[in-house]
């Protein structure tokens, strides 16, 4: 039976050709060894020890009986390649039955080089560059033994209050669906037991961009159609990039908790999509069954989520403490424990652990891969293509390399703590190259420069507001550097208000009161609500944190010598009273349509629009679109139609312009979003240069989820539009018959 991605079907659990090595290993294997192979655990060489929820309980010793026993699967987060080689040895020689660890860590945007947060990286529309920059964090991770990544994470996010923004593309399924086959691709390269090929773990499985109110954990209440439509398609792409593992998510679905919901780890994934990896839990997801209000205890809460399909329990005993108990007791059947087992070991089959355990392991390769310098320029080059110009006013950037003077103030002016961002696993603060260390890189030590903080991130600094003033009093153009902390992004780090800090805004004011041209760059892992004297600046710069590089890529832009081509994966509201907010929603029966509010869909005090919009993007010249063109008014539901729209660079310089296809259906049996991204093509123009830009729209492209949940598109009218923002363009229509 042909299945489609995304709509129901009968579904049955695959059944692929069985390994000999593997049902051999199972037919020898007691209890006690078939849980500790769904178990991995944090290792006690942990780079997180200073995690909130406490460190690994384990010392290296209980870790290296805990192998002998064959009580454990693998670890995570540890990056001793040397006692990862010694854990290894013991599994392989010492063990009973000799199977091989598999060694993981949550590698989201590099290692020891770093790389822009993926919802910065996404900015460049450019999978492309996505894809590379996994592939060169896949071959440091390796180096340090590391077989398996917790990443990437291909939530759609659908509120910026949330903080795990930052770690996926942003709040396009399309746009995401892509980026996250790149990832992927990136990961695991071309041979999954090469030695740098790390396995991809897409997360978290599924709708964790939806939790209410953008609060972390919470509950996600969202119909199928729309986790059809929106949150499965970037997990979809992944799997078919050839990803063998994914991650439950901590949310509930439809009142059942993802780690035990056997409707998405079983029916959807398994049954419908023939996957045929593992499943892992979040951390101490499974015990978590119990507050959620689902399982009564520890027992029952491992009976559930290993029956509804979640092979690995992370970070807990759990599985390990209660699975053989409920086999004998006759609660759980055995046949499920074996099959998960299969899972766990047909991906360390697949990984080539059995033939080469010692596999990534190797202490030479370690020396020779790490911040490599084609590492540390493609981080540069990612930064760069990551950065989005909001606005430019009368083109005060790029600023002059000489003649005028320029005041660099602001708390990250300096910092190198805050360039990294959250999930930097190692953190290599002093190869971070601040704002400072850019500029005096590109200007030379005579330049007529002052970095000045003003303030830190969350407080004031004494005298720090009057150095401040005097500085952009003295100076012909202030770059503001204002935003959030690395801390205020990430996991645990949903908030209430998506503006920036007080003491930061205080020190906009004070600065734009000296009448000086300020340029404000922002420091953000989501869309910021922009406020007074940092709203109304000449120029705003989006550079979220850039990495390793982002002191050079940044002043690589401000001084012109990079124009800037980032497009926003996020839509960035007017007010933070507007989360959620994204492009594609769907209209309502008193759209804001005309000049009048009164009894229209919008909130009293703000129309219903965006400040930025998804898809927005400056250059520094003008690129104007002409009409959007089809090259046939009707096409059959086969065929495919011809969109296009002339592009003319209106300006001075050259442009990096990246063009959108946009995509609407004006009558469904569910009703569609006013517009959704279905195509991105990048065009470089030369000063007055025109190109025609055409996509290709297929029929299947137009496909939308049905009230039985299966995916077609109907005959009907479509608008299309070719532009520059999902809020820009002119649009033509086409039928499809």
């Amino acid at each position: 039976m042909a299945y489609s991605a995304l709509g129901l079907r009968a579904w049955s659990t695959p059944r692929p050709k069985r390994s000999d090595r593997i049902e051999h290993l199972l037919r020898r294997m007691s209890l006690d060894e078939k849980a500790g192979q769904l178990s991995l655990f944090r290792s006690p060489k942990d780079s997180l020890q200073n995690n909130p929820l406490g460190g690994s309980k384990l010392t290296r010793e209980g870790a290296m009986e805990d192998v002998r026993r064959g009580r454990a699967t693998g670890y995570f987060n540890g990056f001793d390649l040397a006692f990862n080689r010694e854990l290894q040895k013991i599994a392989v020689e010492q063990s009973r039955l000799g199977i091989p660890l598999i060694f993981a860590a949550d590698v989201v945007h590099g290692l020891k080089t770093t790389y822009p947060i993926p919802l910065g990286e996404a900015a460049s529309f450019d999978p492309g560059l996505c894809m590379r920059t996994a592939r060169a964090a896949a071959e440091e991770a390796t180096s340090f033994g590391v077989h398996w990544t917790f990443a990437p994470a291909v939530d759609v996010a659908r509120d910026e209050r949330w903080g795990r923004v930052l770690e996926g593309a942003g709040e396009d399924a399309w746009l995401g669906s892509r980026i996250a086959a790149a990832r992927v691709r990136g990961f695991q390269g071309d041979d999954l037991r090469a030695s740098d090929s790390l396995l991809a773990g897409p997360k978290h499985f599924a709708g964790y961009g939806g939790v209410q109110g953008g609060m972390e954990y919470n509950t996600v209440d969202v119909t199928e159609a729309t986790l059809r439509q929106v949150h499965l398609p970037p997990f979809k792409a992944a799997f078919d990039a050839g990803a063998r593992t994914t991650m439950a998510a901590f949310n509930d679905f439809g009142g059942v908790p993802c780690t035990a919901n056997r409707r998405l780890l079983t029916e959807i994934l398994r049954g419908e999509w023939r996957f045929r990896g593992l499943v892992v839990s979040d951390f101490q997801a499974i015990v978590e069954l119990i507050d959620h209000g689902y399982a009564a205890d520890e027992p029952d809460a491992v009976l559930k989520a290993l029956s509804a399909g979640c092979d690995i329990a992370l970070g807990e005993e759990l599985y390990r403490d209660h699975i053989p108990a409920l086999v004998r007791s006759g609660r759980l059947p055995e046949a499920i424990v074996d099959e998960a087992v299969r899972r766990v070991l047909g991906v360390k089959e697949a990984l080539g652990l059995f033939e080469n355990p010692f596999r990534s392991l190797d202490p030479d390769r370690q020396a020779e891969v790490v911040r490599r310098p084609d590492m540390i320029a493609l981080a540069r080059e990612a930064a760069r293509k990551s950065i989005v110009l909001l606005k430019n006013e009368d083109g005060v950037l790029p600023l002059p390399k000489s003649g005028k003077s320029i005041a660099f103030i602001g708390p990250y002016v300096s910092d190198r703590r805050n360039e990294l961002g959250a999930w930097s696993i190692i953190e290599e603060i002093d190869k971070a190259v601040p704002l400072e260390a850019g500029v005096l890189s590109a200007l030379g030590p005579e330049a007529k420069c002052s970095f000045t903080p003003g303030c830190e991130p969350d407080k004031a600094i004494p005298g720090g507001l009057e150095a401040a003033v005097e500085a952009a009093r003295a100076a012909d153009v202030v770059v503001l550097y204002l935003g959030e902390q690395a801390r205020m992004t990430g996991e645990a780090a949903s908030t209430t208000s998506i503006v920036i800090p007080t003491i930061q805004q205080d020190l906009a004011e004070a600065v734009a009161a000296t009448g000086k041209p300020v340029v404000i760059i922002l420091k953000h892992g989501r869309a910021l609500a922009l406020a007074g004297a940092v709203r109304d600046a000449k120029a705003v710069v989006c550079a979220w944190f850039l990495g390793s590089e982002s002191g050079n890529a940044l002043a690589d832009v401000l001084f012109g010598d990079f124009a800037p081509q980032g497009r926003l994966p996020v839509s960035f509201p007017q007010a933070p009273g507007q989360e959620p907010y994204y492009y594609d929603h769907r209209s309502t029966g008193r759209p804001q349509i005309d000049g009048v509010a009164a009894f229209k869909a919008r909130y009293r005090d703000v129309s219903n629009e965006p400040l930025y919009p998804f898809g927005h993007g400056l250059t520094y010249s003008t690129v104007g679109y002409g009409p959007t063109r089809a090259n046939m008014a009707q096409t059959p539901r086969d065929g495919s139609v011809k969109i296009s729209a002339l592009l003319r660079n209106t300006g001075r310089r050259s442009a990096h312009e990246v063009a959108q296809l946009y995509v609407h259906q004006r009558v469904a049996a569910i009703t569609q979003p006013v517009r959704v991204l279905k195509g991105v093509q990048h065009v470089d123009l030369a000063p007055g240069e025109e190109k025609l830009v055409e996509f290709e729209l297929r029929m299947r492209d137009l496909a939308a989820i049905q009230p039985d949940l299966s995916a077609r598109a109907d005959p009907g009218v479509y608008d299309v539009w070719v532009a520059p923002s999902a809020s820009a363009g002119e649009k033509t229509s086409l039928m499809l018959v």
